[in-house]
């Protein structure tokens, strides 16, 4: 069950609509500063970065980098719950939930890994160099990398679990409304470089280094998108968590 407390930024944003509403703000006004904005509502900074990608996306504010948040249109009519019952997902906390499930998977497909096996993941490795070589920004081949792992371990149960987080992500307007904030694509070949690490604890059938490979992978990205969302003005801290999350339970050394 996903619960409210969960969805706090949904809340937040409704409230900020409400006020959008009432007339607190005026087209062209620049919001408060992320910090100021979290004060007011007595919740995180994180619960208020995700609030303003859920009204970026809505149409209502503009994003700056260097400058901040402007209202670029306002609401007809009151906003209320209803018009959020579609399920999205912050962008850490999706990465969050891969890491604890994916980690696990690659733990318990080096056991079961084949030559096969192998060699079908190293023609997806070479189908991600050549898609970032050519320019593409689609993430076809690295979703086929992640899935194939979970169908390394003939589970079903795993194989859905792996295909729903996928479908979280590609259905996730707070993913998409993160990523229009970082156009340049370079960053991807991390990935191609973690995804090797991965590939090469699978094929020494070394389950504990395939976790480890496949839980520092998805800290890298997470690391990376983070440090991606950096902004010039230091009175607007964009849109991620300024701390990554920390999840007990796994040694990175």
């Amino acid at each position: 069950m996903i619960t409210e407390d969960l969805r706090s930024y949904k809340k937040i944003g409704n409230e900020l609509k409400q006020q959008l509403f009432d007339g607190t703000y005026k087209i062209g006004d620049k919001l408060p500063t992320e910090r100021d904005l979290a004060e007011s509502f007595n919740v995180s900074r994180t619960v208020i970065r995700e609030a303003l990608i859920m009204l970026e996306i809505e149409g209502f504010v503009e994003v700056r980098k260097g400058s901040g948040v402007y209202l670029i249109d306002l609401p007809r009519v009151a906003e209320n719950d209803d018009s959020m019952h579609q399920i999205d997902v912050g962008p850490f906390e999706l990465l969050q939930a891969r890491q604890l499930l994916e980690s696990s998977i690659a733990e318990f497909a080096a056991i079961q890994a084949t030559r096969g096996d192998i060699i079908k993941l190293k023609e997806i490795l070479l189908r991600e160099k050549q898609t970032l070589e050519h320019g593409d920004e689609d993430y076809v081949a690295d979703e086929d990398f992640h899935r194939t792992i979970a169908e390394i371990t003939q589970n079903e149960v795993i194989i859905q679990m792996q295909k729903s987080l996928w479908e979280l992500r590609n259905n996730s307007k707070m993913w998409q409304g993160l990523h229009m904030h970082i156009p340049d694509q370079n960053y991807r070949y991390l990935w191609i470089k973690d995804h090797e690490n991965i590939v090469l604890a699978m094929q020494k059938k070394d389950p504990v280094l395939a976790r480890k490979a496949m839980w520092q992978h998805l800290e890298n990205v997470k690391q990376k998108l983070f440090e991606l969302s950096d902004v010039d003005d230091p009175n607007f801290d964009g849109y991620l968590f300024n701390i990554s999350p920390v999840v007990v339970g796994i040694e990175t050394e």
